[in-house]
């Protein structure tokens, strides 16, 4: 089978969604999945959820907090760890999906470039799925891409100060 590269970015919620939606899919059809969380740390609701199919892996790569502004040198130790590993399970090549969670935002944030995410996808075998999330996809990592989509924000209740609820939004 043929695998592509997936883009899902933009300013509205859904994309961590959309990306565990696939890997859940291609669990069920008995397809090995490999999820890198760049940014992130801690027990989420998702992690439990997935981590009982034995063919899905989840590592994350990152401090649990926002980086605002210059990140520190331990979010850039966490991201260059996180971009190591990517590049060795694409080498691999033993995975039929390989989702890179917030990827993007870790672009944005300085923690990979452009041009290493960019060398990602092209390091990517043929028969593998790439799935790339997070706000802010660049111009040229949309132009690599074979399908993006992007989620807009039309109104979310995060403005009227709900914050993250367990096994909706974490």
């Amino acid at each position: 089978m043929k695998g592509y590269v997936q883009i899902y970015t933009g300013n509205g919620k859904g994309k961590t969604t959309a990306s565990l939606g696939l890997a859940l899919r291609a669990a069920g059809a008995g397809l090995k999945v490999y999820i890198i969380q760049f940014l992130k740390k801690g027990d989420y609701s998702e992690i439990k959820a997935l981590s009982r199919f034995e063919n899905i892996t989840i590592e994350q790569y990152g401090l649990g907090k926002f980086v605002k502004g210059k990140p520190s040198d331990e979010d850039i130790a966490a991201g260059a760890q996180g971009y190591l590993k990517l590049w060795e399970i694409l080498k691999q090549n033993k995975h039929d999906v390989v989702i890179a969670e917030e990827a993007n935002v870790a672009v944005t944030c300085n923690l990979i470039s452009e041009n290493e995410l960019l060398s990602l996808i092209d390091a990517k075998p043929d028969n593998v799925e790439l799935v790339i999330t997070g706000r802010g996809a660049t111009d040229r990592v949309i132009e690599k891409a074979d399908l993006v989509t992007e989620m807009k924000e039309i109104k979310h209740y995060y403005r009227k100060g709900v914050t993250a609820r367990v096994g909706i939004e974490k």
